[in-house]
């Protein structure tokens, strides 16, 4: 057993030489002897380790390794799922030395020798070094003590891991659907073929795909459940969208004359003027380009529509071929070919001289050298400035500056991309200026294709540039139409019968010289690879695609809502296999397998990650402005000239250099920052609102209350008037009017034993306005008899001497004075008129 970290045989700290032996490579500084040798196994210590994903066991351990790209030692640690490098005592996560076990394209033994000393050859044995490639650009090397056998149980551990027994051992079904389930993608197909007919209201069931009643169509297009049981094509969808005058029959009669049975289907129609895209593999037309169906060449016609707004008029067809001409050419020996623009009706061929995957693969596999020979840091640990003995760039050595630019441009990878983009641009710029339809093939029209046929409709339809869009693109395009990504990407090979076979490649151990730059002396070649997946169908035809999409990314930062971190994190869950989106090579064998009830699914975990954080995350664009980029990107020819994806190509070569995405967290940040800043003003905002509302409506009662008062203050003022000439006017008819402070009102006629008092009753007015001449006409109305002469019966309403004259005589002096009350009501009325009694 491996003792533990805490043991007193622990790992020790790594020191480096300080001085830089003249001659000796960066292999020799690192002191090897400070190591302990130590068995591999495996330590319950690690079970617990927090950045073990789910249902991720760790298998095997080895201590005292050395991670030769960055001089640290530390544990290495191989689970179900990846290789683990932990620094030694911190146990940190090294990103450099963590790869997925699908991840890596190949590894290999190498032997570092050390300088010849024949006096001391047994006190410096050869290191032993395994380097690991990896799919995603990355080259790594582990070091191991010499004559502990580590390195030889690592390699036999990786390829246990690498080639279990069973399919379901595999970690993307050991760990289950889990949190992240995956929705059946049937539906999600017909979903976005509902869309492309303008029929988005609809929502495909599972009821729907069983009973067949998805078949929808429109004027032009239509829906047919005709390969629901993969018969037509096994690596076509189970839903095909072809032309409404196409009958079924004539689809299986036209599939005869295309390659896997791959006849031309519409991939994207545009829903204004009814141009479409469509996709199929190369004709059947031999060798001497003769051969012809009368099937093929209407169902190719039907896409000719007629234009709208122009009576009897044709679209025009392009036809356009992915690859080189003289390829075409030679494919006709085996049966294959290109059409011909005579038998086919309104159509022009286009050949975009793409190269093959073969090329493609050499090209990749070259990019990755030259990064990581003139990165910061090589594999060899030696930085691209020490090369040669001397600092190559800053010194003024041009011609290895001029070198390295050339090898660059001999990998050929920016060439491919351009020529990629250039099609792509030619084909959007076909369907949106000119409405005309366009059909894309190359051999069997599912590498180059897919290629064009996705980009296209990415620079066409702003939906695909969303994060829905891109799903709902990738998954129609690639997964649907029978992308093999088993065989492109290198992935386990899952088919139906349980059967797989590993993609991983070994090499026999490899002699080094103690420094590991290309030498004439001590360097040996490789041997011959033992694996048993073909080299032949490798090839990252998608990694290409993605790095397509980050260059158009560039050239139109505002009009996508994916950031480049987003893609990176993609392809990084695409080459790990954690899911299952991307096993197997079609839809059908998908099926087959179970995948989607049985694996997790990547799009639900991506939007989880994304779910957490908002528009803040790193996947989404800060700058992303939708409404500027509603239509079609038709990129100029001149700003087709792609460059190295930094997020992707330099983070392990480069791992300081991409400034790009450094750029992107501080402006991410700035955006966090406007829009934290943003709610406080539209709080404060709110509560200013509110505060506003609030006075306004205090003001509003004061000013009530201001005209109430003053109201008051009138209506006291003309009752005081009121009741002086009410008090004068009585005092007239010989009557003493007493008002006393409670407003009680009592009239006193006559004097000596006649004289009697009278209470008068107040009468509230409705109105506080009250006018003087109302209160006298008041007066007038009532008997003024009864109210105020004494003679008067109390309680029996009788006059006790009725023949005194004496209501006659006050009721005329009433008449007079009601007629005379304009004088009385023009008569000046001072304030000391009102003094208290």
């Amino acid at each position: 057993m491996t003792a533990p970290l805490n043991s007193p045989r622990r790992l020790r700290s790594l020191r480096y030489s300080s001085e830089k032996m003249e001659g000796t490579g960066s292999w020799d500084v690192i002191e090897w002897s400070k190591l302990d040798h130590q068995p591999a196994s495996w330590s319950s210590s690690f079970s617990n380790l927090d950045c073990l994903l789910e249902s991720e066991r760790i298998t095997f351990e080895c201590c005292g390794v050395i991670l030769v790209n960055t001089h640290e030692a530390g544990t290495l640690l191989l689970t179900n799922f990846r290789i683990l490098f932990l620094t030694e005592g911190t146990r940190k996560l090294v990103p450099l030395g963590t790869i997925p076990l699908v991840a890596i394209e190949k590894f290999s033994k190498m032997v570092l020798k050390g300088q010849s000393n024949r006096h001391h050859s047994d006190k410096n044995p050869p290191k032993r070094l395994l380097q690991v490639t990896g799919k995603d650009m990355r080259i790594t090397v582990y070091g191991f003590r010499p004559g502990t056998k580590q390195r030889r149980a690592v390699v036999d551990a990786i390829l246990k891991c690498s080639n279990p027994e069973r399919v379901w051992d595999l970690y993307a079904f050991s760990c289950g659907p889990s949190n992240f389930g995956n929705k059946n993608p049937k539906e999600r197909l017909l979903n976005e073929y509902f869309r492309l007919l303008g029929k988005s209201s609809l929502k495909a069931s599972k009821n729907m795909i069983e009973d067949g009643s998805f078949t929808l169509s429109n004027d032009y297009w239509r829906i047919t459940n005709l390969n629901s049981n993969y018969d037509l094509c096994q690596t076509y969808p189970f839903a095909l969208m072809v032309p409404k005058s196409i009958s079924d029959e004539e689809l299986i009669q036209a599939s005869t004359f295309r390659a896997k049975c791959r006849l031309p289907v519409i991939s994207w129609c545009h829903p204004g003027s009814g141009a479409v895209i469509a996709r199929s593999s190369q004709p059947l037309v031999g060798l001497m380009m003769n051969m012809r169906s009368n099937f093929d060449e209407k169902l190719v016609a039907s896409f000719c529509t007629q234009l709208a707004g122009h009576e009897g008029a044709q679209r025009k067809l392009y036809i356009a071929d992915a690859r080189p001409r003289k390829n075409a050419l030679a494919n006709g020996a085996m049966g294959g070919g290109s059409e011909s623009s005579s038998n086919y009706l309104q159509s022009e061929i286009v050949f975009f001289g793409i190269d093959n995957i073969h090329a493609m693969r050499e090209s990749f596999s070259r990019l990755r050298d030259y990064l990581d020979m003139h990165g910061t840091t090589s594999s060899d640990g030696t930085s691209s400035f020490l090369r040669h003995g001397g600092w190559t760039w800053s010194g003024g050595n041009l011609s290895s500056m001029s070198a390295s630019v050339s090898l660059l441009g001999e990998s050929g990878w920016l060439s491919h991309i351009q020529s990629i983009l250039a099609g792509v641009a030619w084909i959007a710029a076909r369907v949106a200026m000119e409405s005309a339809s366009v059909l894309v093939h190359c051999s069997d029209g599912w590498d180059r294709t897919t290629q064009l046929v996705s980009l296209a409709c990415l620079l066409l339809d702003p939906y695909y540039r969303t994060f829905a869009g891109f799903q709902a693109l990738v998954e129609k395009d690639w997964l649907a139409f029978g992308h093999p990504f088993s065989d492109r990407i290198g992935m386990t090979n899952v088919c139906g019968s349980g059967n797989f076979e590993s993609p991983i490649q070994t090499s026999s151990a490899r002699s080094y010289p103690s420094s590991p730059m290309p030498q004439t002396s001590g360097s040996a070649a490789a041997q011959p690879s033992s694996s048993s997946h073909g080299l032949n169908n490798y090839s990252p035809i998608f990694l290409q695609w993605v790095d397509c999409v980050s260059q158009l990314m560039r050239m139109y930062p505002c009009a996508f809502e994916f950031s480049p971190t987003f893609l990176v994190d993609f392809m990084d869950c695409l080459l790990s296999c954690r899911f299952g989106n991307f096993l197997c090579n079609s839809e059908k064998e998908r099926q087959e397998c179970g995948i989607s009830e049985a694996c997790g699914c990547m799009w639900s975990y991506l939007t989880d990650l994304r779910s957490c954080s908002g528009t803040s995350h790193s996947h989404c664009n800060p700058i992303y402005d939708p409404s500027r980029y509603d239509g079609p990107l038709l990129p100029p020819a001149a700003a087709l000239a792609p460059t190295l994806w930094p997020q992707f190509h330099l983070r392990w070569a480069c791992p300081v250099e991409p400034i790009a995405a450094e750029t992107e967290v501080q402006c991410r940040a700035m955006t966090v920052k406007y829009s934290e800043m943003k709610k406080e003003k539209e709080e404060a905002e709110r509560k200013v609102d509110a505060l506003s509302s609030t006075v306004e409506s205090l003001r509003e009662e004061l000013l009530n209350e201001r005209n109430k008062s003053l109201a008051a203050r009138e209506s006291a003022k003309r009752a005081i008037e009121e009741r002086a000439v009410i008090s004068r006017v009585v005092q007239s008819l010989g009557c003493k009017v007493n008002v006393a402070k409670n407003g009680e009102c009592t009239v006193e006629v006559g004097d000596g034993p006649q004289k009697c008092s009278h209470s008068i009753p107040t009468k509230q007015s409705e109105d506080s306005k009250t006018d003087v001449s109302e209160s006298v006409s008041s007066v007038s109305e009532q008997k003024v008899c009864q109210a105020l002469c004494p003679l008067l019966a109390r309680g029996e309403g009788t006059c006790r001497w009725p023949d005194a004259g004496c209501c006659a005589q006050i009721g005329s002096q009433l008449v007079g004075l009601k007629a005379n009350f304009e004088a009385f009501d023009k008569l000046s009325i001072y304030d000391s008129y009102f003094t208290a009694e």
